[in-house]
């Protein structure tokens, strides 16, 4: 069997067996490829930690019957380590590894476009220095223009017609002038389309003006437009948390620090203690039977990774 060598993003991971995982992997040079890690569900596992969803490593395999085997991992970048703690940045980053997967279909294809736009993303996300739903619109976009679905913002879809042009149509694949306007297609705001400009072109100080009406509004037009091509609804979308970025810090604030907001809630007369929840929301109290099945069926089947087919 021969052996290979490659740098890659763990995509996701699924059980084998009493002890083994099937991992999925995007590669720089080979592309998607599925491999079988042996014995990494033990305790005493060298490498099963540097195989989770996120991690950006260097990996050696040998070529097997039907999988690959994992035989050597060595970690480049932990970029769960900025992501896991955060729930928006978790259920963003989870919806952008489930958009390359399903994007990227065929196994052993050089996508390295699409391995270096994945590697940018999770970077953006573990730097926290940008407002994750921006940084997931902006990654869809571009995904889906190397897929071919870009859709049309600066003419019409259908004719051509140069705009801007008020309506938008997914089925149609963008802009849609007055003439060639469909049933149900929508008007989004003018800012709206050019925020969507915006996050295409990589112009983001043009994005981070835009307000959380207008953000919401293309986030709604991003995650139809890529669903209706891939003609498969994403099971980590509907979870993923798009809050003002300052809430957000304040959440974050309060958490890590909740002596403060206990000690104003007393001096004002509030005689129960204020429950702060972790960055997951789950109660410190411990999670209820409700809370416990709520958490199974938000997780992706048999995985720690998002977006299992």
């Amino acid at each position: 069997m021969s052996l290979y060598r490659d740098v890659g993003v763990v995509l996701r991971v699924g059980k084998l067996g009493e002890a083994d995982r099937i991992v999925t992997l995007l590669t720089r040079r080979y592309g998607k490829v599925r491999a079988v890690a042996k014995g990494v569900r033990r305790t005493g596992s060298r490498f099963g930690a540097r195989l989770e969803p996120f991690a950006h490593v260097d990996v050696q395999l040998h070529t097997g019957r039907t999988l690959d085997v994992i035989t050597q991992v060595q970690t480049l970048d932990a970029f769960g380590m900025g992501i896991v703690g955060d729930y928006r940045r978790y259920t963003t980053a989870c919806a952008a590894l489930e958009t390359v997967d399903r994007i990227v279909a065929e196994e052993h294809e050089p996508v390295l476009r699409v391995y270096l736009l994945t590697v940018g993303a999770l970077r953006a996300f573990s730097g926290r220095d940008r407002d994750p739903s921006l940084v997931l619109d902006s990654f869809v976009l571009r995904a889906m223009a190397f897929a071919g679905w870009s859709p049309a913002l600066g003419e019409c879809a259908r004719c051509g017609l140069a705009g801007p042009h008020p309506a938008f149509s997914v089925a149609a694949g963008g802009t849609i002038c007055a003439e060639c306007r469909p049933t149900g297609a929508v008007r989004p705001a003018t800012t709206t389309i050019r925020l969507l400009n915006a996050l295409l072109n990589g112009e983001w100080a043009v994005a981070e003006e835009s307000g959380e009406a207008v953000r919401g509004e293309a986030s709604g037009l991003v995650a139809a437009h890529l669903q209706w091509h891939l003609e498969h609804r994403l099971r980590s979308l509907p979870l993923v948390e798009r809050h003002a970025a300052a809430a957000s810090e304040a959440r974050e604030r309060d958490s890590s620090n909740p002596v403060p907001e206990l000690i104003r809630q007393r001096a004002i007369g509030v005689d129960d203690p204020v429950e702060h929840a972790t960055p997951f929301g789950a109660d410190q109290r411990g999670p209820s039977q409700s809370d416990s099945a709520q958490a199974e069926s938000a997780q992706p089947d048999s995985a720690t990774g998002p977006g299992k087919s």
